[in-house]
């Protein structure tokens, strides 16, 4: 499987568009000049790898049906934050950062204690995920219910602030509204949500559903086990569930537009031919639009537009997610008179 997987270049879930994470799988892994070219088109750094130790504190743990997800936490204090990435993003992306600045996680475990987690068919560098498989693709209901039986299978106290970003923003804004006795606060970083198709037309819907769903035909031939999700039946999840409960709530929203960049990435093959030039144009407005949204489900949110950051902002400005989860752990920690 190892060799299989070997200089597999994921490819995550972005709110607005599925594009490369310029970050080197492996240092002895396929890098080709044509994809350091794309990062740089991009506008992002290739990443360094986590430390071998990062995740030492790692176990899996039994949430029933026979199945096992992957769990890491570090420090201590409560409330426990729960950190859940996008698509394909394994706990190690959490890890990791585009500067010496301390990653997330590093930096939260100093003052709370905060875990992270395998969804199944998340590889972590050569290797696949540390979570069993399950069918693909998966809803974000799927990955919230599998959440809440992780919490459970870990003895882990709740409430808890969950911070999800892209495709883990939807489950954690999800999960809230399903368990909302579970969770005291929310932190969101440049999540996906409903709002994106919502702000566009069925047209500009289908060409985003297939960028979103991204070019995984060979990937999933070396991982058939790949994460895939299935943003339509996770947005009409989303509609039926129950209104969100007031607590604490942070947004943080990629200010880097995507209008300039798409031509240069269609033309490098970084995406489809026939996409649509200035379709990046449409996604800054729909995803503006969607953003704003989401600063407003709950009273007195905070929505920080002035991140200087692409998608991955935890990656870009880890310190910015970093204080919006201070600020909500703070918040709670004053509501609990601790």
């Amino acid at each position: 499987m190892a060799r299989a997987i070997k200089g597999l270049v994921k490819k995550y879930l972005s709110p607005a568009l599925n594009v490369i994470t310029c970050r080197i799988i492996h240092r002895n892994s396929f890098l080709t000049v044509r994809l350091l070219l794309l990062c740089v088109l991009a506008g992002v750094a290739p990443e360094a790898m986590p430390t071998a130790h990062a995740h030492d504190t790692g176990t899996r743990v039994a949430i029933g049906g026979g199945r096992k997800l992957y769990l890491t936490c570090q420090g201590t204090g409560a409330p426990i934050v729960i950190l859940v990435g996008g698509q394909r993003a394994s706990a190690d992306d959490w890890t990791v950062t585009a500067s010496n600045a301390p990653s997330v996680f590093a930096a939260t475990a100093t003052f709370t204690r905060v875990c992270a987690y395998d969804r199944p068919g998340t590889p972590v560098g050569e290797q696949p995920s540390r979570s069993d498989p399950v069918r693909q693709p998966v809803t974000a209901q799927d990955s919230a219910r599998d959440l809440h039986a992780l919490l459970r299978g870990a003895g882990i106290w709740r409430p808890v602030v969950l911070v999800g970003h892209s495709y883990g923003g939807l489950v954690v804004k999800l999960y809230a509204r399903l368990y909302p006795n579970d969770v005291a606060g929310l932190v969101l970083v440049d999540a996906l949500s409903e709002g994106l198709q919502d702000a566009e037309t069925p047209a500009q819907w289908a060409i985003q559903r297939r960028l979103l769903q991204g070019e995984v035909a060979d990937d999933i031939r070396q991982y058939p086990a790949l994460e895939r999700t299935d943003a339509d039946r996770s947005f009409a999840q989303i509609r039926r569930a129950p209104k969100l409960r007031p607590v604490p709530l942070v947004v943080l929203s990629a200010d880097r537009p995507w209008g300039p960049q798409l031509p240069p990435l269609i033309a490098s093959g970084a995406l489809p031919k026939d996409t649509p030039p200035e379709f990046g144009y449409v996604v800054d407005a729909a995803q503006k639009q969607a953003q704003a949204r989401l600063a407003q489900l709950v009273p007195n949110a905070t929505h920080i537009t002035d991140t200087h950051s692409g998608h991955e902002i935890h990656k870009e400005q880890p310190q910015l997610v970093v204080q919006a989860i201070r600020s909500v752990v703070d918040t709670v920690r004053a509501a609990a008179g601790q």
